[in-house]
């Protein structure tokens, strides 16, 4: 049987955005097939001039940019604006993260762009939404990240707030926009009509604390930072081993019996302190203690085995080196190379959902600033 064609062949979508919610959600628009034209100002987009640099090209735009074209327009200029409302007429999605007004003021906001094409899908991703009081603040992840609660739930006990590594109030962002903008699409099937989404870093990042707003919305307790360890289930935390940290996940009794049976000590499963989840989060500072008095004796590899082996979740704590270079990432297809025509092969990584029914979908480099100019401005191209 011959392979689907991507997802989204034939959906066209101009992307305003620039540094990473929006280009990451155009990303994966891209990944699945959409053709993403990527309208930067003369200067590009701010990304373009991160370090590290390979050929001469941002590896961080790099990234992120797969897949698409870009067009360079002066969006201040009144020849700008025409060339943009021309190519709306033909498209399917605008994905833009200008401050709440500003794409209004370029002439380029959902009512001027929906007014020339109804159908348009149209995502506004901000710091902290179009509307609300604090829609007129600029955010980056960090302000998002320390005003959703994130920061305030992550790091060791004892310390202060901690940011989560990467720049999730971006990434998440990105995420809740592109389910959303294909959700609208299934949608315009059926009405006929685009639509107006509204996403917010702030509230996307918010939306995903399941864990910590179950035990305050139902308990009234404030959840703190506890580190590793999970708020609910014991033993589901780091331990120290002797050449190094592993992780070791139970949440059940049928799991901790085979924990406990693992590391020669079956009797804990009947112990009162540790026979339940609640009685050992209770007591979770004595269970580590045992269990560290078991891992410590053993190399990481080696305690990892032996619980695998009882068929208990562990593992080691991989850096992303050894994730790169794992057998599963390669047999996942997590990073793949493509041919840049400035920085020659590079790797990336896109979207990792398998459609099963499609093959591997195809992934182009991002683009030359301005590489598609020509080409799309000065024919508005064909769909």
């Amino acid at each position: 049987m011959a392979p689907l064609p991507p997802p989204l062949a034939g959906v066209r979508v101009l992307d305003f955005s620039r540094m990473l919610a929006g280009p990451f959600c155009t990303a994966l628009l891209a990944d699945a097939g959409a053709d993403v034209i990527k309208i930067e100002s003369p200067d590009g987009d701010d990304a373009r001039h991160f370090a590290p640099r390979a050929g001469g090209e941002s590896t961080y735009f790099l990234m992120i940019n797969r897949g698409k074209r870009s067009v360079v327009l002066d969006l201040k200029s009144e020849e700008g604006r025409r060339a943009v409302h021309e190519l709306a007429a033909g498209a399917d999605i605008v994905v833009e993260n200008f401050r709440p007004g500003v794409a209004a003021r370029l002439g380029i906001d959902y009512a001027s762009l929906a007014a020339i094409n109804p159908k348009l899908v149209y995502a506004s991703i901000s710091g902290f939404g179009q509307e609300g009081p604090l829609s007129h603040r600029p955010a980056y992840d960090i302000i998002a990240q320390a005003m959703s609660g994130i920061m305030s739930v992550n790091g060791p006990a004892g310390s202060g707030p901690n940011r989560v590594g990467e720049s999730v109030g971006d990434l998440i962002a990105g995420l809740q926009a592109t389910w959303a903008i294909l959700a609208a699409l299934h949608g315009r099937e059926r009405d006929g009509r685009g639509q107006h989404l509204d996403i917010a870093m702030l509230d996307s990042i918010f939306s995903i604390m399941m864990t910590a707003l179950s035990q305050y919305l139902f308990t009234g307790e404030v959840p703190g930072r506890i580190g590793n360890a999970h708020p609910i289930s014991a033993p589901l935390d780091s331990f120290e081993a002797a050449d190094g940290h592993l992780i070791i996940a139970v949440a059940n009794d049928t799991l901790f019996a085979g924990l406990a049976a693992a590391i020669g000590q079956p009797e804990l499963a009947a112990d009162p302190r540790f026979a339940t989840d609640q009685a050992r989060k209770g007591n979770e500072a004595a269970l580590k203690a045992i269990l560290e008095g078991w891992t410590r004796q053993r190399g990481v590899a080696e305690a990892v085995a032996a619980l695998e082996a009882a068929r208990v979740p562990a593992s080691p704590i991989l850096t992303i080196d050894q994730v790169v270079a794992s057998a599963h990432a390669k047999a996942r297809g997590l990073v793949r190379t493509v041919l840049h025509p400035a920085a020659g092969a590079i790797p990336v990584v896109p979207q990792p959902v398998h459609f099963l029914g499609s093959g591997e979908l195809p992934i182009r480099p991002a683009p030359l600033l301005g590489e598609h100019t020509d080409e799309i401005v000065g024919n508005v191209a064909p769909r």
